[in-house]
């Protein structure tokens, strides 16, 4: 009897569960294809945002990706491909008299030019006068603006008057049309037709990535000794930033005024290196300078 009333309740559950079980076989079928479906979509989907993605940052960085990474690396708006000084045919003067024997034998003798200028370095050789420089520089950012140039002084002492190199006939010099006059309480760069409006006030230098402009540039400095070296500004996605220009040799330009004497007097010498000539002689010589 226990038996029979066993073997019904179990019919009756398996009656009752057949009817589920059944519908839990039908929507699987419906429900794989939604499920397919919506994984088709996703992809598009996913395809299509991926690609939008892709077109703006491709956009966004020819545009503006590499000026950013520059910037957050503190790479400088623009790059000083080159810079020079003239000194050929040019009267130099220096600080101090050459009396070490070393230097002398340098200085007189047949020594490599680049020991000389060691030598002349040492002493602080300074231009007369006026310096001319010639700068290169290389824009670094898509688009920016050289908005001013500027020499800086970074000393101001008394002519130098340790020794006169006199490396030129008499005569008067070419004057550089943008040139700036240290001896003026606020220097900057003008041209010689009008000296008291700084030229980047009327002109500014417009640059691209890796687009070069050629800077030449005269500095005048009469009434003393002067070390000093050039402040750029420049704008770049609406920020100002400023940049220092200095000499070839990493130090500053000189220059300097000529003094009543010297102390010591030498002119170029044709075999080679420098010969010591008596102050007629290398004031019979030296070159009238015109600057700013």
């Amino acid at each position: 009897m226990t038996k029979v009333r066993q073997n019904k309740r179990a019919k009756s559950a398996q009656a009752k569960a057949a009817p589920a079980s059944r519908t839990e076989e039908a929507e699987p079928a419906g429900s794989r294809r939604w499920t397919a479906m919506r994984t088709w979509l996703a992809g598009i989907l996913s395809a299509v945002i991926i690609a939008v993605i892709g077109v703006v940052f491709t956009t966004w960085f020819n545009a503006r990706g590499p000026d950013t990474f520059d910037r957050i690396s503190g790479e400088p708006p623009i790059k000083v491909g080159h810079v020079a000084v003239e000194y050929s045919a040019r009267d130099t003067a220096l600080r101090e008299p050459v009396t070490d024997p070393g230097e002398r034998a340098a200085l007189l003798g047949n020594a490599s030019g680049s020991r000389r200028d060691t030598v002349m370095a040492r002493h602080h050789r300074a231009l007369l006068d006026r310096t001319n420089v010639t700068v290169v520089l290389i824009g670094n950012r898509s688009s920016l603006r050289i908005v001013d140039i500027k020499p800086r002084v970074l000393a101001r002492k008394p002519v130098s008057d340790g020794a006169l190199l006199v490396d030129s006939p008499a005569g008067e010099v070419d004057t550089v049309e943008l040139c700036a006059n240290l001896d003026r309480p606020a220097s900057h760069f003008a041209i010689a037709e009008d000296l008291d409006t700084s030229y980047f006030r009327k002109k500014q230098i417009d640059l691209k990535r890796d687009e070069r402009v050629t800077l030449s540039m005269s500095i005048s400095g009469k009434k003393a000794y002067y070390e000093f070296d050039l402040l750029v500004t420049v704008l770049a996605e609406d920020r100002t930033e400023q940049i220092t220009i200095k000499g070839p040799d990493r130090g500053p330009f000189r220059v300097t005024g000529v003094p009543d004497d010297y102390r010591a007097y030498y002119a170029k010498s044709t075999f080679g290196g420098w010969r010591p000539v008596s102050r007629a002689q290398a004031y019979a010589m030296l070159r009238k300078v015109e600057g700013c």
